[in-house]
């Protein structure tokens, strides 16, 4: 129950409140001056959600991309330690306990990266990932000293290849998302349906019983400010704020790591 009501007001907020107030104002001076207007309904589909259902479509479809491309990270960063732990001839090494360390400072870099929304935010810890990627390929050429051999060391390069292929898509996400104007236009139109349609609903009152002709403004407020509420939560699949985020954690990263 806790959960279905944190997922409730992550949806249902301030925003929500303050354009179902307006949009009533707007009903009942509207009403008042007799300011009545009978708007195609249809409009608000093609206007406002169709164009928001789409953003939330494709911001769902970079989250799922994104945590394919975290299994890809993770799966590689396991298959390189079990290659330090087994595939040395020489065990008398640390070889595994560093490789676990790497991942767990490249897990918690890439973590704090993504957390962060503006790039002037995150650039550093970019910065630091591929430190530690480079740290990573410098350890990996110490292999051979324990046993490791040739073909066995060409494998681990691919590994480490991959890992990097998979956070570099992982940064193309976070970084480009819904076009801007798209989103933009969706917002405009969102917050503003609801009180430009005061006419509307106006005209539409007496269809309904007394006390009840504010049932609709206050219901299409809550409707469209609720799908905008959701795209921005899937907008950002890394800030650990919405239920449907992505939370990167190095100590379940290296958990398996033993």
């Amino acid at each position: 129950m806790k959960r279905v009501l944190r997922s409730f007001f992550l949806i249902i907020n301030y925003k929500t409140l303050i354009i179902t107030i307006l949009a009533v104002i707007s009903t009942y001076f509207c009403d008042k001056y007799n300011l009545t207007a009978r708007f195609p309904d249809m409009l608000v589909g093609v206007a406002i959600v169709f164009p928001v259902v789409f953003s939330i479509s494709s911001a769902y479809t970079r989250r799922e991309t994104a945590l394919q491309r975290l299994s890809d990270f993770k799966g590689h960063a396991v298959a390189i330690y079990y290659a330090t732990r087994d595939w040395t001839t020489n065990k008398d090494n640390n070889m595994p306990e560093r490789a676990r360390a790497l991942v767990n400072a490249l897990t918690r870099n890439m973590r704090d990266m993504f957390t962060r929304y503006h790039r002037h935010e995150w650039e550093k810890y970019e910065h630091e990932v591929y430190r530690l990627f480079s740290d990573l390929s410098k350890f990996s050429m110490e292999l051979p000293k324990y046993g490791v051999q040739g073909s066995e060391m060409s494998r681990i390069s691919q590994y480490i290849s991959k890992m990097i292929i998979a956070f570099d898509n992982l940064k193309v996400i976070h970084a480009y998302r819904t076009p801007i104007t798209l989103r933009a236009y969706s917002k405009v139109f969102i917050y503003i349906f609801p009180i430009i349609y005061g006419p509307y609903f106006a005209a539409t009152a007496q269809d309904y019983s007394h006390g009840l002709e504010y049932v609709m403004p206050v219901l299409y407020s809550f409707i469209l400010v609720s799908l905008d509420n959701i795209q921005d939560h899937l907008e950002h699949p890394f800030d650990e704020v919405g239920e449907d985020d992505i939370r990167i954690d190095e100590q379940d990263m290296v958990a398996v790591m033993h």
